[in-house]
């Protein structure tokens, strides 16, 4: 049997030691023991994080894991990978370039490259729009939803819903590719045309859509495909 976190002498606690020495003092295991928190009746949380880093490698590949696999480790219930994917997702955020872009003109495909480059993961596309007015100013900014982009995903009405709502005169589709290969997807270029002939008839341009990796972008406009 395991020994259990309360068995430990109290300066070798995790939390302790966090508390006394510092959260940098700790290994990656004693820090996804605290956020494990618990381990079951048959293994610690020490054990129980111990697992969870032989199943990944190395901590850094903790932000590509998924539910399925989190599920899979015995010990690691719906609980507890729900806070592991909200811990990814809140690294994500912290480490997302905070400039605002509303009230920014669009001038080019590489301004919005430079502000969505860094949304950028190893396992999941962000769809967002951008609306803008008449001098292609951003009136409002949109993530419409999480995933592969698709017809089923990308619903018209969602995307001209806030256009109206913010009185937008044009719209700019904006998303990324995990791979790093931001060349157009046959989904993404029937989405693009969709969308392209829905605004006309609707009278609110899609300006662009830009596809971005983390070193590099791909724009419908500058390649003709608008």
């Amino acid at each position: 049997m395991s020994i259990k976190i309360k068995d430990l002498p109290i300066n070798d606690r995790p939390r302790e030691r966090l508390i006394n020495k510092g959260v940098q003092s700790l290994s990656d295991e004693e820090l996804l023991s605290i956020v494990l928190k618990t381990g079951t009746k048959d293994v610690s949380a020490k054990v129980l994080a111990m697992e969870l880093l032989k199943k990944i490698g190395t901590i850094q590949n903790l932000k590509n894991i998924g539910f399925h696999a989190l599920t899979q480790i015995k010990g690691i219930g719906t609980a507890k990978a729900c806070l592991i994917l909200a811990i990814q997702e809140l690294n994500r955020r912290m480490n997302i370039k905070q400039d605002k872009i509303v009230d920014v003109k669009i001038t080019t495909p590489e301004v919005v490259y430079d502000y969505y480059k860094n949304i950028v993961n190893e396992y999941q596309e962000y769809f967002y729009c951008l609306y803008l007015d008449s001098n292609k100013k951003v009136l409002s900014e949109k993530l419409l939803f999480m995933g592969t982009v698709n017809e089923s995903m990308v619903h018209p009405r969602d995307v001209f819903k806030e256009a109206y709502l913010v009185n937008a005169t044009a719209i700019i589709c904006v998303h990324n590719h995990p791979t790093g290969d931001v060349r157009p997807s046959k989904e993404d270029v029937i989405v693009t045309d969709r969308l392209n002939e829905i605004g006309y008839l609707m009278g609110i341009k899609l300006v662009d859509h830009v596809i971005v990796s983390k070193n590099k972008y791909y724009s419908f406009l500058e390649n003709g495909k608008i």
